[in-house]
């Protein structure tokens, strides 16, 4: 009777701990989904201040690159082509800084907690993604400058071989950031620094508030 009584107590208790630890997580993802949607919403400030200056260098860049479309001149050939890529990149740019805002808008802080780890880990994706492409135009700044009418044929050996030397160290240095700026190498400083650049690191710092909830779970 006694071992029987011991047993009921000690099933109610541990139905006790169970409920108490569940309130408990209840109550550590509801303040965790309150710190990340502030965390968010500084994340979507300095995207939207991103979208402003986007859209003013993107009419700057294309008054120019309309100017020199218009008044056409053999000469502008390499001004034309270095800056129309310069301009595309920065378009995609503008259209990555959209993309993130909806994306944080979408997210449900009432869902799970798996389903909102996955979503800030696609957005975290999707922010490397973008410095990824972004680095593509690190070569274009180095040949816009050039003009037809005087580079290749009436500058010395010396000059061709300089400029074609930064245009490739350029543009080798572009396709190494490209291959090496991956989600596996987010860890890495110099990744998390660029990545931090382009708003990454109010999304660590979210992705970490959950993170705590998983531990708490464990």
């Amino acid at each position: 009777m006694e071992e029987t009584n011991f047993v009921l107590l000690w099933k109610e208790q541990y139905e006790k701990i169970d409920q108490s630890l569940a309130i408990n997580r209840k109550i550590l993802q509801e303040l965790t989904s309150q710190k990340a949607a502030s965390t968010l919403q500084s994340f979507i400030r300095f995207k939207t201040r991103g979208m402003i200056a986007a859209v003013i260098y993107l009419l700057l860049l294309g008054a120019v690159l309309f100017y020199a479309v218009s008044h056409y001149v053999s000469a502008a050939n390499y001004f034309i082509v270095s800056m129309g890529a310069i301009f595309l990149i920065n378009l995609k740019a503008l259209s990555d800084y959209i993309r993130h805002v909806v994306l944080v808008k979408n997210i449900d802080y009432n869902g799970t907690v798996t389903g909102i780890q996955e979503k800030l880990s696609g957005l975290q994706l999707s922010v490397i993604q973008h410095s990824r492409f972004m680095v593509l135009q690190l070569p274009f700044w180095t040949t816009f400058q050039l003009s037809g009418t005087w580079f290749p044929h009436t500058v010395g050996w010396g000059y061709i071989i300089f400029q074609c030397f930064i245009t490739v160290a350029f543009g080798l240095l572009a396709l190494w950031l490209y291959k090496n700026l991956t989600i596996k190498n987010v860890d890495k400083k110099w990744v998390k620094v660029l990545v931090e650049g382009a708003g990454g690191k109010h999304l660590v710092k979210a992705i970490s508030f959950y993170k705590e909830i998983e531990a708490f779970k464990q």
